[in-house]
């Protein structure tokens, strides 16, 4: 019986030895062109990257988890500031890997006037980089340029003062005040 473990514990061993070990996805950086997303917002609307682009500028700020301290602070910020970003001619969200329902109840609850995405196949985290061990978003917060190309990343967000940093942000990128 031992022998019989042993030579199953080795040929696995030399299985996964031999396996082609998948190649790490580059991780995105400063003028590399945005991925595309089409994702479901907390407003019932679907948005896709590809359908703002040339049009405005965007800002994609992933958080964690729903109903979660962190994501609440960060949340009520931009439900209470987003009038300093909406000063600039940008389309702003706030995306994570939690299911439409539950984004949709957070978004209501916290009074959000802006979409909270949300991308349960996490496919769109993992383009972005942003898919965690645990499985959830990293808070990182993504400055996309009218041409779709990453303007900033922002892997250092605060959530208590994350509107006012985002207007900063965008003022500091020179993107285009709102009419």
């Amino acid at each position: 019986m031992r022998r019989l473990a042993r030579l199953v514990s080795g040929l696995a061993l030399g299985a996964l030895c031999a396996a082609p070990l998948a190649a790490p996805a580059a991780e995105l950086s400063v003028g590399d062109m945005a991925p595309d997303f089409t994702l479901e917002g907390s407003d019932g609307r679907t948005y896709a990257l590809s359908e703002l682009r040339d049009e405005r500028a965007v800002v994609l700020a992933w958080f964690p988890k729903a109903y979660t301290s962190g994501c609440t602070i960060e949340c009520k910020s931009l439900a209470e500031n987003g009038h300093l970003i909406r000063a600039f001619d940008v389309a702003y969200f706030m995306a994570s890997v939690d299911s439409f329902e539950d984004n949709k109840g957070f978004a209501e609850q916290h009074k959000a006037d802006f979409p909270l995405l949300a991308d349960p196949t996490k496919e769109t985290a993992t383009a972005y980089g942003v898919l965690g061990a645990m499985g959830v978003a990293r808070r990182w917060t993504f400055y996309i340029g009218k041409d779709g190309r990453i303007l900033a990343i922002d892997k250092q967000v605060e959530p208590a003062t994350s509107a006012e940093d985002i207007a900063a942000k965008l003022a500091e990128l020179g993107v285009a005040r709102s009419e």
